[in-house]
């Protein structure tokens, strides 16, 4: 029996429910694995397990507070992503405190950056690199739930954690004294 405390209980992982190539939403209903919002979720959750390799590793304090943070956030944005959307009165649980919570996090973050008057390439050191590629993801799983009815505020979420997770790059290389590589017009015609 699950404790009242225990969000789930897993006894076994494999259940051949999804062989058929179907599976089942947080509300019980089935939909084909082709659904946009499985797409959604599942961006959702590989843009987790790429901020777990960012913890994994070297990174400033500074960090990895907010990233631990949002990597529990996250699975609040699947589970919105996980149910059909029938409008703002249902019971979601992407709120628009966590999209503030993002954005005093890029406040605090880009505070102390030197401006920028160029792009940005992806790399760096080790962490801002990891961080550059969950941010790609993070795109990406916006970009996914814009094809399925989802709630607004997944959306929101997932834009804001996509400039978060810049700006942290952006910080990591900062903090281990790495210079930016930036872009350079002209330098692929050499």
């Amino acid at each position: 029996m699950r404790e009242n405390d225990e969000p789930v209980r897993l006894t076994k992982i494999y259940t051949r429910g999804g062989d058929a190539g179907e599976t089942s939403l947080g509300d019980g209903s089935r939909v084909s694995k082709r659904d946009p919002r499985i797409a959604a979720y599942g961006a959702v959750d590989e843009l987790n397990a790429h901020i777990g390799v960012v913890l994994a590793g070297e990174i400033p304090r500074k960090l990895r507070t907010p990233l631990a943070r949002i990597q529990n956030e996250l699975f609040d944005v699947g589970a919105d992503l996980s149910v059909p959307y029938t409008g703002p009165d249902e019971k979601l649980r992407t709120t628009p405190a966590m999209v503030y919570g993002l954005e005093r996090d890029c406040d605090e973050l880009n505070a102390p950056l030197a401006e920028l008057r160029s792009f940005v390439l992806p790399g760096g050191c080790e962490a801002a690199a990891r961080l550059h590629i969950a941010r790609t993801v993070a795109r990406r799983a916006e970009l996914a739930s814009l094809a399925a009815e989802v709630n607004p505020l997944a959306r929101v979420y997932l834009n804001r954690l996509s400039d978060l997770l810049f700006i942290a790059a952006r910080a990591a290389n900062a903090a281990a004294s790495v210079t930016e590589p930036l872009w350079k017009p002209g330098d692929a015609r050499s």
